[in-house]
């Protein structure tokens, strides 16, 4: 399937953390180049990113944007009661032994892990984050699939284009080439008295070889069912489809160096407007 470059997605959730959001946005370039913006207590996160997109994507500059809210909630102190009845029953033993001293109960609250705030798992929002980029990632790599199905209609049907103008200029040929005999044995009359039969052949024979555009014509057809072959193949196509728009140009420059007859040089403007269509599309093509 031919995949397009240019594609939006994005997606929310929330949790009894908060609440974040996905999007990602890409736009055609050479190679794949991603962009990610994330809150500072994510940048950990990155690198596992860029495999996951690397991993899914051919080309295209993309990028991605994380929106984060912390739910806001009242930090509520907990007594670590183990640790704490460790502390009195140590405390309780040093006093009998000693015969000494009185438990604090302050210092007791002071000592280390007795008293602990409530903390977020960051791990598991992470983890719920990771899940929710997997589905936005997948939606927009649907739109891009439906982007890329778009644009290959629109190729095929220039293709089918260039294949009746090129059926179209092979049709004219004899006629064109008739026309030109006729010219050349009138312009021959002109200037001669007794026309000679060989020298007019001969001159028709140079004016075919300069003016045949039958080789154009068949890698015109070669060009059109290469292409075809290399949409139908779908993946990462992108550049070899913009070689192909080279391969067009060149034949339908010939084409119109060659031509003699006005509707030959129509036929290969034509041309060159439907190769340029196509080529504007193939810029976006993965």
């Amino acid at each position: 399937m031919t995949h397009s470059m240019t594609a939006y997605g994005r997606g929310e959730i929330k949790a009894d953390w908060g609440t974040a959001s996905w999007e990602i946005r890409s736009v055609n370039q050479r190679y794949l180049e991603t962009y990610l913006r994330l809150p500072e207590q994510f940048r950990g996160l990155e690198p596992v990113l860029r495999e996951r997109l690397r991993k899914r994507l051919a080309r295209g500059k993309v990028e991605v944007n994380l929106r984060f809210e912390l739910a806001q909630k009242t930090d509520t102190l907990q007594m670590n009661e183990s640790l704490a009845q460790q502390l009195v029953d140590q405390a309780n033993k040093l006093h009998t032994m000693a015969g000494i001293g009185q438990i604090q109960l302050v210092d007791l609250l002071k000592w280390p892990g007795v008293m602990e705030s409530g903390e977020q798992d960051m791990d598991g929002v992470s983890k719920d984050l990771l899940s929710l980029f997997d589905t936005v990632t997948d939606d927009f790599i649907a739109a891009r699939a439906s982007e890329g199905q778009a644009m290959e209609a629109l190729i095929q049907q220039r293709l089918d284009a260039i294949t009746e103008q090129a059926a179209f200029v092979r049709a004219r040929m004899p006629e064109v080439m008739a026309w030109q005999r006729q010219k050349l044995t009138d312009r021959l009359a002109e200037v001669m008295d007794d026309l000679d039969p060989q020298r007019i052949e001969q001159e028709m024979i140079l004016q075919a070889q300069k003016l045949d555009v039958a080789e154009e014509l068949d890698r015109l057809d070669a060009h059109v069912a290469e292409t075809r072959k290399v949409l139908k193949k779908g993946g990462a196509v992108g550049r070899r489809l913009d070689f192909m728009m080279q391969e067009f140009n060149r034949e339908a420059n010939t084409l119109a160096s060659k031509s003699i007859s006005a509707d030959i040089t129509a036929a290969a403007v034509e041309l060159k407007v439907l190769i340029e269509q196509m080529r504007e599309q193939i810029q976006n093509i993965e």
